[in-house]
Order: structure tokens, then C-alpha cells, then sequence
């Protein structure tokens, strides 16, 4: 989307940051990452803003949308793209952020789209959002007869979608699910053993202000709210890293031992992988793999500030024959490439960009995935299968079709609680019920000769 910018002193570096990041996140480019590349040049306060803003318009933008549509009295697609953004910037401010006056919101817009160089639509946008000011309690969600639609205004996602995990789970979980999806997750961290001692770690938190809860999900991971700026900077010396809890769990049910060999096959960015590490010890040999030599570069990184030194790191297709010698290792984990539906809460784009078709495209690739991994765990050893996917095409199917057309593996026990685990033996999470990401993991013991 291509909107001709001019600089102007009248937007406020949040306001200005949010558009300019919600405008490239509409060619394709990920939020996460455009709003942790603007941290430096904001102060804390306009940080903040900026990302609830960004994070608050992808979540809720069919809901703003239908929303900008009956004040407006025109469908958005007949809107020009930056004035879409604005209006619903504008929007998202008057109905969710109250510690806004609305003649800020309203001004701002006004002034944003002066910025976009789009002045000819200031009067509209003026007149959209005194409209909404006025009229501050309609729900484009009220009166939809249709209970797939009206789920999917309400909650602000694709009908397919409500639609498809409606079939898979029931109207009340997927509603559940789906209103989950626009919460905000909370930040979860686990401390890095090589680098520091958890109890100490912890408290220094709790004196610098933070609320730091034990995780009821993963051992060894904590929970907190407060002392961003203290946990950035354990982050940045290596003695903390955070990550989601539900992922935390991939590593518990890896059970790496001493002196083993482990390949994690699609390792980057690393998350799992530099915990695998840091929980096996160094006698434990890991081995890290990607398809992109640049995404690897960020898991050496980790490992370097975490002070892990039993990794190893290789560049290979997965969805090619390994070029390993034989069954080789006694762990290897699949955390496969899947569509993220468990985590959009994180990556709330991702509802607006994926389709039935990817799913079925990335159920295919996950299937020649796991028999390649399988051709190199030892006859005793263990292969983990993982996504933050809930969809079954890329999880209860990936595994099914795996054991049918694998007879020398069996499904393993996980070592989990068993409120996770389902009754195929493997375990799912979910935003509405645990609070985490939703994953998938199962796990599968190759048979001895």
C-alpha cells in the first residue's frame, strides 16, 4: 500500500509510529517486528501507545471495520487505504482506550490524514469520528441473525475461520477461543541456567516492583507483570529469555539426558532449541538446523549470550532426504513450520492473511517433515512433534497418517499434567484455558530391533 508521507510535527510519535507500522504490516511485513525495531526512538509512554494501538487495530479490525462502515454510511472498500487506517486508529482509540479524550482522537486523525497527504478526506474523517463520539454505544455485532458472522464481527475474525474451528471444537470453545485471540498474552520468561540462579533472578524482580508468578503449565517458567525495563535488560546480558510457557513445554517433553545427541530440525529462531541446551548440560550435543542460513544466525547469537557450548548448526531442507548417517540421534524435534493459529494473539495479521489452502498446503509439508526426521532417531530414542497450530489437518491428522505409515514407532507417554493431554496422547494448550499460546506436541518412541 503505497501512501505519500509528509513530515509533521502535528502527529504524536506513537500516533505517527502506528500508522506508519500498520501501513506496512497491510504489504506484508509482521507487527512484532516493526514495533520492536521503533523501541529505541520512543520514549516509554509513546511506546506503549504505539503498540497497544498496532496490536488493538489488528485485532479488532473487521469489528472496527463494520463499525467505520455504519458511520460512515459506505462500504470500506470504498475508502482509500491510509484513510481506512486512520479511521480505524481513530476508532480504536474512542471505544477501547477511555484515558483518551476523544477530541485528541478525533484531532490526531484529522492531522494523520494531513500526514498521509490525503487532506481532500480530512473532512470525512472529522465527520466519521464526532459521528462516533455522539453515538458511542453501536455494535456492528447486534443483529446479525447468522451465528457464524455474528461471531466473527463480534470477535473480529475471518467467517472461514469462526467457521472451521466451530465444526472442530463447538460454538461455545471456539467463541471462547476466538474472543481470547484480541487479549493481550502475558509475558512469561524462563531463567537461563547456565547464566544465573532462578531464585536469585526472581528476586531481584520482585524487589524492582514485578509481580512474578510460577507457572502452573511448564517447570521452570515464571510468569510477571512490572519491571519491563529490569527483564529487558537480563535479557540483553543472557540471563533471561523470554518465551511463551506453552512453548517451554516442548523442551519437558524432549527429556534431554546427559551425553545425548539431539537434532532440533527446524530450530530457528531458537526458543526451544537454546533451551534444550541450556536444560541438557554441556556434554549434550545439539544439533540446530533451518532451511535459511540468516534465521540460524540469530539462534548462534542466543546460544553465545546464554553461554551454551554443545550446539552445532547445519543448514538443511527438512523436506528433502537428511544428508545424516543413519539413525543417529536419541532426540529429535519437529517443531514444524504450521499456520500460528495458536498464537494470534501475538500475531493477530496472521487471521487476515492465511486461507483453507495454506492450511491444507502446510498439513503436507508437516507430513513429509516427520517421516524425514524419523529416518534418523536411534531404535530407543525419541521424536518429538510440535506446532503453535490448532488446527487438526496440521496436528491430530500429521500425527495419524505418521504411525500408519510408520510401524517401527510407537506413541510415547508424555510426561505431562494430564489436565493437557488429550485422549490421542498428545497435549494442546490454549489462550482461553491456560492463559498460553496454543501448541500441540506429541511424541513417539522409534521400537528396538
Amino acid at each position: 500500500m503505497a501512501i505519500d508521507l509528509v513530515k509533521s510535527s502535528s502527529v504524536t510519535p506513537a500516533r505517527l509510529a502506528a500508522f506508519e507500522i500498520l501501513k506496512r504490516v497491510e504489504d506484508g511485513a509482521y507487527a512484532s517486528v516493526l514495533l520492536a525495531s521503533r523501541e529505541e526512538e520512543l520514549n516509554p509512554l509513546d511506546r506503549a501507545l504505539c503498540h497497544e494501538l498496532v496490536m488493538g487495530v489488528l485485532r479488532r479490525q473487521l469489528w472496527l471495520d463494520r463499525l467505520m462502515e455504519f458511520y460512515a454510511n459506505r462500504k470500506v472498500t470504498e475508502l482509500d487505504a491510509g484513510v481506512r487506517l486512520v479511521l480505524r486508529l481513530g476508532l480504536y482509540q474512542l471505544r477501547f482506550l477511555s484515558r483518551i479524550p476523544p477530541s485528541a482522537a478525533v484531532n490526531e486523525a484529522v492531522n494523520l490524514v494531513q500526514f498521509a497527504r490525503l487532506r481532500s478526506a480530512g473532512a470525512l474523517v472529522n465527520a466519521v469520528l464526532r459521528r462516533a463520539t455522539r453515538e458511542p454505544h453501536v455494535d456492528p455485532a447486534n443483529g446479525i441473525e447468522d451465528p457464524i458472522e455474528r461471531v466473527a464481527v463480534a470477535t473480529s475474525h475471518p467467517e472461514w475461520l469462526i467457521e472451521r474451528w466451530t465444526k472442530a471444537f463447538g460454538s461455545e470453545e471456539a467463541e471462547a477461543f476466538a474472543r481470547a485471540n484480541n487479549e493481550p498474552a502475558p509475558v512469561a520468561f524462563r531463567v537461563v541456567k547456565h547464566r544465573a540462579l532462578e531464585a536469585e533472578v526472581v528476586e531481584h524482580l520482585q524487589r524492582a516492583g514485578a509481580e512474578v508468578v510460577r507457572s502452573k503449565v511448564a517447570n521452570g517458567a515464571w510468569r510477571i507483570t512490572g519491571a519491563g525495563s529490569l527483564l529487558s535488560a537480563l535479557v540483553a546480558e543472557g540471563r533471561v529469555y523470554v518465551q511463551d510457557e506453552a512453548s517451554q513445554l516442548i523442551a519437558e517433553v524432549l527429556e534431554p539426558k546427559a551425553g545425548q545427541w539431539v537434532l532440533d530440525l527446524c530450530a530457528a529462531p531458537g526458543s526451544k532449541t537454546s533451551q534444550i541446551a541450556d536444560l541438557s548440560g554441556d556434554t549434550t550435543i545439539v544439533v540446530a538446523s533451518d532451511v535459511h542460513e540468516h534465521r540460524l544466525r540469530t539462534l548462534i547469537q542466543t546460544a553465545k549470550s546464554h553461554g551454551l557450548t554443545g550446539m552445532r548448526y547445519l543448514v538443511l531442507d527438512g523436506l528433502q532426504p537428511l544428508p545424516l548417517i543413519g539413525a543417529t540421534f536419541d532426540r529429535v524435534l519437529l517443531d514444524a513450520p504450521c499456520s500460528g493459529t495458536g498464537t494470534l494473539r501475538r500475531n493477530p495479521e496472521i487471521r487476515w492473511r492465511i486461507s483453507p489452502d495454506d492450511i491444507s498446503d502446510l498439513s503436507r509439508r508437516q507430513k513429509r517433515l516427520i517421516l524425514n526426521a524419523a529416518r534418523v532417531v536411534k531404535p530407543g530414542g525419541r521424536l518429538i512433534y510440535s506446532t503453535c497450530s490448532v488446527e487438526r489437518d496440521e496436528n491430530e491428522d500429521v500425527v495419524q497418517s505418521f504411525l500408519e505409515n510408520n510401524d517401527s514407532f510407537r506413541a510415547s507417554e508424555l510426561p505431562l499434567d494430564r489436565s493437557l493431554v488429550t485422549s490421542s496422547n498428545a497435549a494442546r494448550t490454549w489462550p482461553h484455558r491456560q492463559g498460553t499460546d496454543g501448541f500441540f506436541v506429541s511424541a513417539f518412541e522409534r521400537k528396538r530391533e
